[in-house]
């Protein structure tokens, strides 16, 4: 059952409020207690969700909101579209490496991948380019702290700058490799590395 956030929202403010008090909560209730000042907006959500079936009302008494379990699990959608919610943690350098900051942020690319630890960045730069990574696009990123040689990685070096690139181990030296011939590599020691993930997929908005 896809649920945008909001209704999501929604429909977990009811179910608590009715554990908590033994009985549904009224529209004024549900806008307050999530900063909704239209009670047009709350009747929209409350009106999509019974839609859903994942409510009902009976319109002849007061507090009349009824949960009705879901038949399938629930899943938050972005933008009220379908599929699995993966977070967005920012932006990662294809040129020289920059801080990774995380962004609360999400994208939704159920198509591409099923697994539940991947993560979406950003990115900025042209040192991945003759791969077809290019500044704008959005790569998929599966978590791992391992990679095999010729992989896409994101890592972090010296803790804190992260980046993009083909990893290759040489000896005690980890080889950051671009992939754009007017580029070096980034030659550092293996301890000063740490691979956050391996790329999966690249995404790209036109």
């Amino acid at each position: 059952m896809a649920l945008t956030k909001r209704q999501r929202q929604v429909y977990d403010y009811i179910a608590e409020f009715v554990q908590k008090n033994g009985y549904s909560p009224s529209f004024e209730e549900i806008g307050e207690g999530l900063g909704l000042s239209s009670l047009a907006t709350v009747h929209k959500h409350i009106s999509n969700l019974e839609r859903k079936g994942l409510l009902r009302r009976d319109y002849n008494r007061s507090r009349s909101i009824d949960l009705i379990a879901p038949k399938g699990k629930l899943k938050q959608t972005l933008n009220g579209g379908t599929g699995m919610v993966i977070p967005l943690m920012g932006r990662i350098a294809a040129g020289r490496p920059i801080e990774a900051v995380e962004t609360p942020e999400t994208l939704s690319f159920s198509d591409f991948t099923r697994s539940k630890e991947v993560f979406a960045l950003k990115v900025t730069g042209e040192s991945m380019k003759d791969e077809a990574i290019v500044d704008g696009d959005y790569v998929l990123v599966e978590k791992s702290d391992t990679a095999q040689n010729g992989d896409i990685v994101v890592a972090l070096v010296d803790g804190y700058d992260a980046t993009l690139k083909r990893f290759y181990k040489e000896g005690a030296q980890i080889r950051l490799q671009p992939s754009n011939a007017a580029m070096k590599p980034i030659m550092v020691p293996a301890a000063s590395v740490q691979v956050q993930g391996r790329v999966v997929a690249v995404l790209r908005k036109y």
